[in-house]
């Protein structure tokens, strides 16, 4: 059950939202415009806001659907355990699509809605903290790796050591995909972004 949660959300994953609005609106693949990345940032700076909902919307749904299926539908012996293997699996798919030289996107947004699906309440305040990090330091990979780092602290005191071990694999897959960022902050490279000006900036 685990392992058939973790690839079904794989399957579902390496659905790039990101990429397929690029193509519909630009007839080109979101890896070759802007900053190469299929997530709802890039789309921001280069289709406006409007689509980039589009794609945090997609992305978000690409996550429901594995995690409720594998939790309520197929695998249910399995729990609320379900909604994170199929969670993480997700984030695995939308990082390393088979069908892209294993080459994705950074899986923030569909983190963030597999933490709230397992758990509303802690979910809902990591996602919170994670923004205020973003607001504070201008760092969007820092905000990212806030999220799930912190709901290591719910995860194995309020839901259990194989939940604390899965949300574990889903802060390692995360620093996996945001290795260049975090290279960049340390050496001075990576730029802040002022995210409320971001936004309006786009605001199409």
């Amino acid at each position: 059950m685990r392992l058939f949660s973790l690839f079904i959300g794989y399957l579902c994953g390496c659905f790039l939202t990101g990429d397929r609005v690029a193509r519909h609106k630009t007839g080109r693949s979101a890896f070759a415009i802007g900053s190469g990345n299929p997530g709802m940032a890039n789309i921001l700076d280069q289709l406006g806001i409007k689509w980039a909902a589009v794609t945090l919307l997609g992305d978000i749904l690409k996550t429901v659907i594995p995690c409720i299926l594998c939790r309520y539908v197929l695998f249910r012996p399995l729990g609320p355990l379900a909604i994170l293997y199929a969670g993480v699996g997700t984030a695995l798919g939308h990082g390393y699509p088979f069908w892209h030289g294993f080459r994705g996107g950074k899986g923030v947004a569909v983190t963030c809605a597999y933490l709230v699906l397992f758990s509303p309440l802690w979910g809902l305040l990591v996602n919170l903290a994670g923004l205020g990090i973003v607001l504070a330091t201008g760092y969007l990979a820092m905000g990212a790796l806030v999220i799930p780092s912190l709901f290591l602290i719910p995860a194995f005191l309020k839901f259990g050591t194989e939940a604390g071990f899965v949300t574990l694999a889903g802060v390692v897959l995360l620093f996996s995909l945001h290795g260049d960022s975090l290279r960049r902050i340390r050496n001075g490279s990576e730029k802040k972004t002022d995210l409320i000006s971001r936004i309006r900036s786009r605001d199409e």
